[in-house]
């Protein structure tokens, strides 16, 4: 049974072709529909098998993982890895959405228990679609995950396209993506590489510095635990729908099943009252990341200035599948964010020297406030005078 067309890239909504409808409940019984990872490999490779990974690309990128370890160690003065040897390793795109998807799935575990209920209390809704939704929800769960995962790996360089904290060493590069993206900028190929480590060796290295991974993590947890769901939004939708007898009449679903709208995936106030914190943090994160990557690329690498015009115009340009999986996962990553960041890391800078963001990583309470992230100033006070005391 297949719910999407994987070769056309215009297909962004997994619930796009509902003729499977007339069959749900022998199909749940018998497969249970298409896994996530299935889904997710599907819309990575278009639905057609990828060339292997050349042994000596690994090799090369091996060479430069080396080079961007030494640099970001010298600049930043952090270590790149906290446990064991930091290895790299170039995937396939299915291959990046097979590997990333038990990493993100806990993020989008929410997913799951959203539109389970949400039919339950709904006045005036067809005891049929409150019981199909109920049946269909786990599996519209795994199409979405699948598929958001999967929009990722079609557009993602590294394992840190989204400033999300991994397990293990490994960093990964989707190699097809990054021969694209060089081609289309006409961009040396060694030199597009060598930014693509250091960039993924320096987030590597500031989201493994432990409370700084414990702080993200939670909050991304949080948000994920914390959707809201409002019945009366899924009630208007479900308004003009007729059923027939017995499923006739269920085709309709198709023209108002979205992802968002069937998850029920709308902010909560818990949700709400957590994203200053979240978008403060992943603001400094970034800032820090970026001046790094100049005072190291600058030096390093010729193209230097094009390449980082293109590469920081790739990340906040995105479409609406990407912006989508942003939202879930409670993620801002927006021209006014990115310009946030830096705004504070210079403000740091003009006032104290680079130096100064050193303290940024010591420790827990020196994380700064998302008022202080607007206001350097009162961020670099606020050290100070607990210092005096």
């Amino acid at each position: 049974m297949e719910f999407f067309d994987p070769s056309n890239p215009e297909d962004d909504n997994p619930f796009s072709d509902m003729s499977f409808l007339s069959e749900i409940i022998k199909s749940f019984s018998q497969q249970g529909g298409q896994s996530a990872k299935q889904i997710a490999m599907a819309i990575a490779s278009g639905g057609s098998s990828e060339p292997n990974v050349d042994p000596v690309e690994r090799i090369e990128f091996e060479n430069l993982l080396r080079v961007a370890e030494l640099h970001v160690n010298r600049v930043t003065g952090l270590p790149p890895s906290r446990n064991g040897t930091l290895s790299i390793e170039p995937v396939t795109k299915a291959g990046w959405a097979t590997q990333s998807l038990d990493a993100l799935k806990p993020l989008l575990s929410g997913l799951a228990s959203i539109g389970t209920n949400s039919f339950e209390n709904l006045e005036d809704t067809p005891s049929e679609i409150s019981e199909i939704m109920t049946l269909l929800a786990p599996m519209m769960a795994e199409m979405t995950t699948g598929t958001m995962v999967g929009h990722l790996a079609t557009r993602c360089l590294g394992t840190y396209d989204l400033p999300i904290p991994r397990q293990g060493n490994r960093i990964l590069l989707i190699a097809p993506n990054i021969d694209d993206f060089g081609n289309d900028w006409s961009i040396p190929k060694e030199d597009l590489r060598l930014w693509i480590c250091l960039h993924e060796v320096t987030l590597h290295t500031i989201l493994g510095i432990p409370h700084v991974r414990q702080n993200l993590s939670g909050l991304l947890t949080q948000h994920a635990e914390n959707f809201g769901k409002d019945p009366s939004v899924i009630q208007d939708h479900f308004g003009g729908i007729e059923i027939g007898e017995g499923l006739e009449g269920l085709e309709s679903l198709q023209n108002i099943l979205t992802p968002e709208m069937v998850i029920g995936a709308v902010r909560s106030p818990e949700q709400e009252a957590l994203l200053p914190f979240l978008e403060a943090l992943v603001a400094i994160i970034i800032g820090f990341v970026d001046f790094t990557m100049d005072e190291i690329g600058n030096d390093l690498i010729s193209s230097y200035p094009m390449m980082t015009e293109a590469l920081r115009r790739k990340r906040v340009e995105t479409g609406e599948a990407e912006r989508f999986v942003e939202k879930i996962l409670g993620l801002n990553l927006t021209q006014d964010q990115v310009d946030r960041g830096k705004s504070f890391v210079d403000g740091i800078v003009e006032r104290v020297g680079s130096e100064g963001l050193e303290r940024l990583w010591l420790n827990e309470e020196n994380l700064p406030t998302p008022n202080e992230v607007d206001a350097p100033g009162l961020w670099l006070a606020r050290l100070d005078l607990e210092n005096e005391n």
